[in-house]
């Protein structure tokens, strides 16, 4: 794809520019499995992709996108406010907001009241690693520690837990009994972690989403609504931190 215009939008380099307030780049990508357009704006860094099928002419796809704008400008601002992990900021440890702070007597990351302690960080580089690490830690402690709760409760044992950092959903399980969860699920409160624990752990007897499988999770956890209700209305902002170390030459 090279460089051209099209009613209104710059394309350079397999990018579409669409102007206005805030301005839009939209990254143009051809897929041989594409049978139909699909314009698509991630929910945890805002990227926005069109993946058109290879036959179709770039014109239509830019018209696709242009029919399209207003629709797009309005999911790019539900994807929430990017959040550097750096010193003197906040972020949420289990529902609470913690003041990540240095600290010049410690080597590794510690809790205190409504802080995280961390090491000192003289240019700004492992701070985000080290508390990537700490949350994940935290996270396979207390999930481990639930899915076993709700296993023994179910009479259904679980083979292993893993971490990830997914996008598009916050556990799985596999028929051989194999839990996976995303780790960020240790900054929502408690409750909801529990709730996602429950869930996969009740898919352990019903691989689908079927009544009987939510009355499965009923009864592990019978308040299990508002927990999903949280997770729904507030699960984005758990993606919105980015713990990418900054680059060396934004830190002053």
């Amino acid at each position: 794809m090279g460089k051209g215009r099209h009613a209104g939008l710059e394309v350079s380099d397999g990018v579409a520019h669409l102007a206005g307030s805030p301005p839009i780049a939209v990254i143009l990508r051809r897929s041989a499995q594409a049978r139909r357009l699909n314009l698509r704006v991630s929910g945890l860094d805002g990227r926005v992709t069109l993946t058109m099928p290879r036959t179709l002419s770039q014109a239509e796809a830019l018209a696709f996108l242009q029919e399209k704008q207003a629709w797009l400008r309005k999911a790019v601002n539900r994807v929430p406010e990017r959040r550097c992990v750096a010193v003197g900021e906040e972020i949420l440890l289990r529902g609470a907001l913690r003041r990540i702070t240095e600290s010049a007597d410690l080597r590794r990351v510690t809790e205190c009241e409504d802080a995280l302690l961390v090491p000192p960080d003289p240019d700004g580089q492992r701070t985000a690693p080290r508390l990537a690490a700490y949350l994940k830690t935290a996270a396979q402690a207390d999930l481990l520690a639930a899915s076993d709760t709700y296993a023994r409760a179910l009479g259904r044992p679980f083979r292993i837990i893993s971490l990830r950092d997914t996008r598009s959903r916050w556990g799985s399980c596999t028929a051989d009994g194999r839990l996976m969860f995303s780790w960020r699920l240790i900054m929502a409160p408690p409750p909801v972690l529990r709730y996602v624990a429950a869930h996969e752990v009740a898919h352990l007897r019903h691989m689908d989403h079927s009544a009987a499988f939510w009355a499965c999770v009923g009864r592990l956890m019978p308040d299990y609504a508002e927990h999903r209700n949280w997770l729904r209305s507030n699960g984005t902002q758990l993606h919105g931190y980015c713990f990418n170390a900054r680059p060396a030459a934004e830190n002053g």
